[in-house]
């Protein structure tokens, strides 16, 4: 429920099992939620729990770009300390501080801890291991990022907790002194995919409210809420029993009781609040109010997550035609066209997302792979990775990983269709697949897609997409490696054609399907 445990690194005899010989590796796309904050509000302060966390020592050295001498094409640095101002008894300013009168590293509401940190660069420093060190799929020193897709929410928690798992992928000492600046793609709010955006989407907020409410219905008069009242209501403002929809929810009571449990002794609630019961209950009940409806609604799938999936599909099949639509363009496109990259790449081979609890969740109970889970913990990460069939080599299957340059792959008969990332920056919607349905795709562009695999891997354990158990949906003798094709068709039935439309779509329509409509299924 809280920080993450990682689990020993993989053996060599489980290598064997996770990446068969048969298999190439050819992309990976990893979505990670941020590591530990604080709370994103104050809470049970009543308890003795201090608003204010000192916990974040980034904020003695923060630096910001400053224009010099009115010329926009000299820029400068200015480096500051953080400290933030409250109100004091009489309403005049007074410097907020920390439980021992701190008033350096304070931290912000939902700010990413020193923990934090800490927590994502470890990640990072956990797949450079596996993804250059064991399965040699990336290379131990770059001289640009243009192979690397980089994304994050607008919330900053995110975004510096990419940077962090960035910097432990390649620290300094992987890349070369005139490695140029990696590109970050960000989106405004009211654009955002990364994450459930109920804010910018109507219809969304409206499902979610009902399910939140089905939830409310369900458990508030039950033993469960009563134990927890019990433990918990001395801390509630006026007594008030807890409910899913108490103030503050119970939710938001998780956050609380989370966030204090990942961090220090000085910013501890009563013990109460760690009782195991109690923890199991709030995280069953919540995982229920907040992704119940992935499970039981394919319009909820669509308006969720829906888009995010149709992102990570086209990546993978723009990896498969090899035309930019992987997000080498998005990044800067080949030769540094967009003023990026130098190494003349052609291919995207790995991204990494900065995102939330609600977007790893939002994920895989769409795909039907959450059930039994508990609320993702702090610096989780779901990891899609995209496989080839290697081709027989005189008359035997290639026994190694392969690091193919993307000079030379780009020589397949894709190649032949539609040309390299230069060739094909302009190409007509309609020619490649990019976010098509695959009933909408030629026999050729399905052609084009046979001998490709899926398979996800959250928090390094394996994931089953039950779609995928199927006969002739998945690699024979593993039904965790869907074929694309497959995978593919489950994901085209919840990626929306047109997102702020149908957000904006069907508000009064009931919250409530009228036929099941399980996930993970084409």
């Amino acid at each position: 429920m809280t920080t993450l445990i990682p689990r020993k690194p993989y053996s060599q005899e489980e290598l064997v099992q996770l990446y068969p010989q048969e298999l190439e590796l050819q992309l990976v796309q990893i979505l990670l939620r941020h590591g530990e904050r604080s709370p994103v509000s104050p809470r049970f302060q009543n308890a003795g729990l201090r608003p204010y966390w000192p916990y974040c020592n980034s904020a003695r050295q923060f630096t910001s770009v400053i224009m010099a001498n009115h010329d926009w094409a000299k820029w400068d640095q200015l480096k500051y300390r953080r400290r933030l101002e409250t109100f004091g008894i009489d309403d005049g300013p007074v410097i907020a501080s920390g439980p021992d009168g701190e008033f350096d590293a304070i931290c912000q509401p939902g700010e990413l801890t020193d923990k934090g940190r800490e927590t994502t660069l470890a990640l990072g420093q956990r797949l450079r291991d596996l993804y250059v060190n064991k399965l040699h799929f990336m290379p131990k020193l770059i001289s640009d990022s243009d192979m690397i897709y980089l994304r994050a929410t607008p919330i900053p928690r995110a975004l510096e907790s990419v940077q962090q798992a960035f910097y432990g992928f390649y620290p300094p000492s992987a890349r070369t002194a005139d490695f140029p600046s990696p590109t970050i793609v960000t989106r405004t709010p009211a654009d955002e995919t990364l994450f459930p955006n109920d804010s910018n989407c109507r219809r969304l907020a409206h499902l979610g409210r009902a399910f939140a409410q089905r939830a409310a219905e369900r458990h508030n008069n039950t033993e469960d809420m009563q134990y927890l009242s019990k433990l918990f209501s001395k801390w509630m403002p006026g007594n008030q029993k807890v409910a899913v929809d108490s103030h503050p929810r119970l939710s938001g009571i998780m956050d609380t009781v989370n966030a204090t449990d990942a961090h220090g002794p000085q910013t501890k609630l009563p013990r109460e609040f760690y009782d195991p019961r109690a923890r199991d209950i709030i995280d069953r009940i919540s995982v229920e109010e907040w992704y119940a409806g992935y499970k039981e609604s394919a319009e909820f799938r669509m308006l969720g997550i829906g888009a995010l999936m149709g992102d990570i599909t086209s990546r993978m099949t723009g990896s498969v035609e090899r035309n930019g639509r992987d997000g080498i363009v998005e990044i800067g496109g080949e030769d540094g066209d967009l003023g990026h990259g130098r190494g003349g790449e052609t291919d995207i081979k790995l991204a990494l997302s900065g995102c939330h609890d609600t977007t790893l969740a939002g994920i895989l109970t769409s795909l039907g792979a959450f059930d039994g889970e508990k609320w993702p913990p702090f610096t989780s990460h779901i990891a899609f990775e995209m496989f080839r069939k290697k081709a027989p080599v005189n008359g035997s299957t290639v026994l190694e990983m392969t690091t193919t340059s993307p000079e030379s792959k780009s020589q397949s008969w894709w190649k032949t269709l539609f040309g390299s990332v230069k060739d094909t920056e302009t190409i007509p919607e309609s020619e490649g697949i990019a976010r098509k349905a695959l009933i909408e795709l030629t026999d050729e562009q399905k052609e084009g897609l046979k001998e490709y695999y899926v398979r996800i891997r959250y928090n390094d354990r394996v994931m089953q997409v039950p779609g995928c158990k199927a006969e002739g949906k998945h690699l024979e003798g593993d039904t965790t490696f869907c074929t694309l094709e497959a995978f593919k068709a489950i994901v085209d039935k919840y990626t929306p054609k047109n997102w702020k439309h149908a957000c904006a779509s069907n508000v009064d329509a009931p919250s409530f399907p009228e036929q099941p409509e399980p996930a993970g299924y084409e």
